[in-house]
């Protein structure tokens, strides 16, 4: 059979996945955005579909102190164990390392328990014995993988932190994972940084601290110094699926064109997993994967295509949408005005680092259509619309605002420290259509007034937004933007995300 990749597109990187029967979930990053740690399940291992979120409430997740959009909540790590699915991450700015868990993963998750070791990328590893041993990287400061036992219930310390890897040499060893196969301990990680010499290895042992024996044909997995579609491949998980087999999650961008620069943010690959006779294992084709990937998989389990169109009609959000920081910030209301989004303006914008009036999903397709029904009456300064958001100093938009007492459509293109306006002619009606329409290297931007045709107001590029200019490790969003000193309200009727086909 034949799948593409990546299997989840967009700003979804770090995966982690656990099998549970014949179901399968997954986490990702989610860095400064709320709700936080997004829960995806799969039949399959190829069709995904989110079911939620890990952290739903301010008493899981702070992000106040999240002084720019790369900040919160970074590499989770899913498991499984004796009726509970734990979920350990890292809050950077707030509380440092704790894991939640529940019953259900499409539920309610607990509060925080929070384990006292440094450094960043947690994850967990349940011994036969009972044992549970907490992983990490050492961050920045201290290049090495540490670990300690804790106890499960409370988040203790059992026994001293120590290092037990420093990798193969490469740039920051992170993303660390256990796993015990065929009586060996296994160690992997992430090395090189999470760029274009992102990289995955692996060693083993006979115990859970080591000492561990490096792979002799490490990396097992990178795309480094390519001619390839894909690059930055690593931080990778392990998977073995009920008939036996084994596959790997893992991250990777899509960059356009040279000079390389990507826009949509680390995404989420699958590759299958061979292993050797003296039990090593080989991801994908030697270390390298495909956009369309031919092997044998799992019996199909697609699921139902989401609607392009939210109409607003349901009493919360779709799973789809998150906030800026946190969304208690935020007066948002979907009972107002029934089948209208109401947004009530705040006087945060989009270049401070506060909670704006914002609500956005992924950009998931580099060619797509996004457009909404805008009304806004709004008062001299005020404005209200779409914008494409990488983060506070890089972002697009375009709406409706007042200027020197006239009703006008903006444009405005934040790049760094420049800021560039350019407005309509006056218009008269305050119901206005507007629309975003996304190829690989360029944003056009358009409204539609009373006249009922398209009007393009400006063009800007991909290139502006990517990672490699406004740095950071997330991806765009497109999303709806309301900013009034008054509390002015814009009201949206529906939100259109359409791919190209």
């Amino acid at each position: 059979m034949r799948y593409q990749n990546p299997v989840i597109p967009g700003f979804y990187p770090d995966p982690s996945v656990c099998r549970v029967g014949d179901d399968y979930y997954l986490v990702n990053s989610s860095f400064g955005y709320f709700p936080g740690v997004p829960v995806w399940h799969s039949n399959d291992l190829v069709h995904w579909r989110q079911i939620g979120y890990c952290l739903t409430r301010e008493s899981q997740l702070q992000l106040n102190k999240s002084s720019v959009s790369s900040g919160g909540i970074y590499a989770p790590t899913l498991r499984y164990h004796a009726g509970r699915f734990y979920m350990v991450t890292t809050n950077v700015d707030e509380g440092g390392h704790f894991y939640v868990w529940t019953h259900d993963p499409a539920g309610v998750w607990s509060d925080p328990i929070y384990v006292d070791q440094p450094g960043i990328d947690p994850s967990l590893f349940f011994d036969d014995d009972g044992k549970v041993y907490f992983t990490s990287t050492g961050g920045m400061q201290s290049e090495g993988i540490y670990q300690c036992a804790i106890d499960i219930e409370t988040g203790q310390k059992l026994s001293d932190t120590r290092l037990i890897w420093t990798g193969t040499g490469g740039a920051f060893p992170e993303g660390p994972h256990v796993y015990k196969i065929n009586g060996y301990y296994y160690l992997m990680c992430a090395e090189g940084g999470t760029e274009y010499g992102h990289m995955e290895t692996i060693a083993r042992g006979e115990t859970p601290y080591g000492p561990f024996e490096s792979c002799p044909f490490n990396p097992i997995l990178s795309h480094r110094s390519l001619n390839h579609p894909i690059h930055a491949t690593g931080h990778a998980d392990l998977v073995q699926a009920q008939d036996g087999r084994w596959w790997a999650v893992f991250l990777g961008i899509r960059p356009v064109r040279f000079p390389y620069r990507h826009h949509l943010g680390r995404e989420t690959f699958l590759a299958p997993v061979a292993w050797t006779d003296d039990g090593w294992p080989v991801i994908g084709n030697h270390g390298t994967v495909e956009l369309e990937m031919e092997t044998e998989t799992l019996p199909v389990a697609a699921w139902e295509e989401e609607a392009e169109v939210d109409h607003f009609d349901e009493t919360k959000l779709g799973a789809k949408w998150n906030f800026i920081r946190n969304s208690h910030d935020v007066d948002l209301s979907l009972e107002e005005r029934k089948g209208w989004l109401s947004l009530r303006g705040s006087n945060v914008k989009l270049t401070d680092s506060g909670t704006p009036a914002f609500i956005g999903c992924r950009q998931r397709h580099f060619e797509c259509e996004i457009s909404t029904k805008l009304e806004f009456h709004p008062q001299e300064g005020d404005e209200a619309g779409l914008a494409v958001y990488m983060n506070e100093r890089h972002h697009y938009f375009i709406g409706l605002t007042e200027i020197n007492g006239s009703r006008v459509i903006t444009f405005r293109r934040q790049v760094g420290s420049m800021t560039i306006d350019r407005h309509s002619a006056p218009i008269e009606a305050p119901i206005v259509d507007l629309r975003i329409q996304a190829t690989p290297e360029r944003y056009v931007f358009s409204y539609q007034a009373s006249d009922q045709h398209w009007h393009i107001l400006g063009e800007a590029e991909t290139h502006w937004v990517s990672t490699e200019v406004a740095g950071g490790f997330t991806g765009v969003f497109f999303g709806l933007y309301s900013y009034s000193t008054t509390g002015v309200a814009a009201y949206f009727d529906w939100f259109r995300y359409r791919k190209a086909l």
